[in-house]
C-alpha cells in the first residue's frame, strides 16, 4: 500500500508518494536505480543482507519495489504479517515496525553503504530522496530511530 506524504516547500503543497511497481517493470527496476552488473547485484544484496542483519525473525521472502514521486525509491519484504522486530545493534535501537517501514529502514542502510563505498553523488542524492520520503512516513520516527 502506498504512503503519501505532505511536504510543504516555499509554502506550496508537495505531495510524495510511493507508487508499487508492478511485476512486468521489476526487471527494470533495480538497473534503474542501482546500475548494471555487479552495481545491480551488489545494491540488491546490500537491500537483502541489511534486513537480515537487522532482523533476527526474517528468513528471505518476495520483496516489492516502489518507486517515489521525488525520483527515489525503495524496496520492501512482502511478509505475511504486521510487523517484524527489527534490532540495530550499533545504535541500540529495538522495535517492531511494519514490513514496508522495515524494508525503508535496510534500503536506506544499503544506500549508506553505497554511498560510502562509492562516493557517487547519485547513490548520495538516492539517500536524501527516501529519507525525506521517510520524514513523514507514518512510522518516520521508528525508521529515524533505527537509523539513526
Amino acid at each position: 500500500m502506498p504512503y503519501a506524504i505532505d511536504e510543504s516547500v516555499d509554502g506550496q503543497s508537495i505531495l510524495l508518494t510511493a507508487t508499487w511497481v508492478p511485476d512486468h517493470q521489476r526487471m527494470r527496476f533495480l538497473p534503474r536505480f542501482f546500475g548494471r552488473g555487479a552495481n545491480m547485484l551488489i545494491g540488491e544484496s546490500l537491500v537483502y543482507n541489511a534486513l537480515s542483519d537487522l532482523a533476527p525473525d526474517y528468513d528471505g521472502g518476495y520483496w516489492t519495489f516502489y518507486e517515489l514521486s521525488n525520483g527515489g525509491y525503495y524496496m520492501a519484504p512482502d511478509l505475511d504479517c504486521d510487523s517484524i522486530r527489527i534490532c540495530c545493534a550499533g545504535n541500540g535501537y529495538e522495535g517492531d515496525m511494519s514490513p514496508d517501514a522495515a524494508g525503508v529502514v535496510a534500503t536506506l542502510f544499503a544506500l549508506n553503504a553505497l554511498v560510502w563505498k562509492t562516493r557517487s553523488p547519485r547513490h548520495e542524492e538516492m539517500f536524501d530522496r527516501l529519507r525525506d520520503y521517510a520524514g513523514d512516513h507514518t512510522e518516520g520516527p521508528a525508521i529515524f530511530a533505527a537509523i539513526d
